[in-house]
């Protein structure tokens, strides 16, 4: 594993703008964690904390952390895609296999870089909230700071699954542009697919279930949005509506699912393919 990590690190720091990309895509969600635990002085109008409002208290700040750093993630994503067709333009994946390096250590090679920055990410958002949060936070107890750490698990899975669709799709169609575009087709087909459902079953509960199981809204069903959730822990008495945003197992077994059967189409369309 190590020996094919490090033939994408070789390719990795060759290219200047993949650099730039996982730079961003490592340090803009650490950045905005910290800009937003300071005091931001507007023009001396008023002064705005954020932690002032308590969403960085144990253990609400895990929920709030992995959430809205998950947004990042497409800066990385256009460097998977961008491995993947660099290595058509560059003629380097006939080199590789020339050299030895069957197609299955190729896709796995890209997997495992995945992998690696997936678990590096979460590492450094995991740290970041801790810091914050012992900072901030009222509870001190350990049974209440690591009570939801599981939205650390969900935010490694979900930072996986979704580059790993995104390696199916550079290997799918071979140009980073177009397999961009087809994330934004996959989430129109998604959404006919939920109307579909609302037609043929009568209930919008039923068809949300039914897109429950595709790719990008399993993915987003890992970390349901905290707004919600903060609004009910300030204005108890304003919110009738119970809302259920735990991490559950089944929406981590989706997703490694969905994993498992990209890497696997990649493989085969790689195996197929004429090169």
């Amino acid at each position: 594993m190590l020996r094919l990590i490090k033939i994408e690190f070789q390719k990795l720091w060759l290219n200047k703008v993949s650099l730039v990309l996982i730079f961003i895509s490592f340090i803009l969600p650490f950045t905005v964690l910290i800009l937003s635990s300071i005091k931001i002085n507007f023009f001396g109008f008023f002064t705005l904390e954020l932690g002032e409002l308590g969403i960085f208290n144990f253990p609400i700040i895990w929920h709030i952390t992995t959430f809205f750093a998950s947004y990042f993630k497409f800066f990385f994503a256009i460097v998977v895609v961008s491995m993947i067709g660099n290595e058509y333009s560059n003629k380097t994946l006939k080199q590789n296999l020339i050299d030895g390096l069957s197609k299955k250590e190729f896709i796995l090679s890209k997997f495992y870089t995945i992998v690696f920055f997936s678990l590096c990410a979460t590492v450094l958002i995991g740290a970041a909230t801790f810091l914050i949060g012992m900072y901030y936070s009222s509870y001190t107890e350990a049974t209440i700071i690591f009570r939801e750490v599981e939205f650390l698990l969900a935010y490694f899975v979900k930072l996986v699954g979704f580059f790993s669709l995104c390696l199916f799709f550079g290997m799918l169609v071979k140009r980073s542009a177009f397999a961009l575009a087809f994330l934004v087709v996959l989430y129109i087909v998604e959404w006919l697919i939920f109307w579909a459902a609302v037609y043929v079953s009568g209930t919008v509960e039923t068809a949300f279930k039914v897109k429950g199981f595709l790719p990008l809204e399993s993915m987003y069903n890992l970390i349901n949005q905290p707004i919600q959730r903060i609004v009910m822990t300030k204005f108890p008495e304003k919110t009738d509506i119970m809302y259920d945003y735990a991490v559950h197992w089944y929406e981590i077994a989706i997703v490694l699912g969905w994993t498992a059967l990209f890497v696997f189409l990649s493989f085969q369309l790689l195996k197929k393919r004429d090169l």
